[in-house]
């Protein structure tokens, strides 16, 4: 299992894709937005679902907590299954518990700053149309905040595909 940890527009997805070309075996992709559009519709901007602030801040409550754990236990049981899994996701409360499941083959950190975050727009980082203006910013340091990672890499200094293969090598 590969685990891409980094806030909003960061590179994340771009990776995975490049990731699923650059690796010899075939994986599956999973990120939190697909997650996230899961939910149902009651839980946005709710105080138990998750809740975009217009300056970029991002709470989640109880009910989106305990729905995010049994679809990381979902995933996990796949990867136990034999399934290679790359997942694409944000870290807003720390790391996943290390009774979550597998330990991840590599997790990356992409865009290690709050200047780091991707200029997709100017509205620092966020892309045009999907995300609260300044999200980027907000989560570019705190979604790495008591995460340690077996790979690193920028996504503000180097391309995506780059990235990948930085992942591939540490893979083996």
């Amino acid at each position: 299992m590969i685990i891409l940890n980094g806030g909003s527009s960061s590179g994340k997805t771009g990776i995975v894709r490049c990731l699923q070309a650059v690796l010899p075996d075939p994986w599956l992709a999973f990120g939190v937005d697909s997650f996230v559009d899961a939910l149902p519709a009651r839980m946005r901007d709710s105080d138990g679902g998750i809740a975009f602030d217009a300056d970029g801040t991002v709470s989640v409550g109880a009910d989106f907590r305990a729905l995010e754990a049994a679809w990381a236990a979902g995933i996990v049981a796949m990867a136990r299954a034999g399934a290679r899994i790359v997942v694409d996701d944000v870290f807003l409360g720390g790391p996943p518990p290390s009774g979550a499941g597998a330990r991840p083959s590599a997790t990356c950190p992409c865009c290690g700053s709050a200047s780091g975050a991707r200029a997709r727009s100017p509205r620092t980082g966020d892309r045009p149309g999907d995300r609260v203006p300044g999200m980027a910013a907000q989560q570019a340091l705190l979604v790495h905040e008591g995460v340690t990672y077996d790979v690193e890499v920028d996504t503000t200094r180097t391309e995506s595909v780059d990235c990948a293969r930085t992942i591939a090598a540490a893979l083996g």
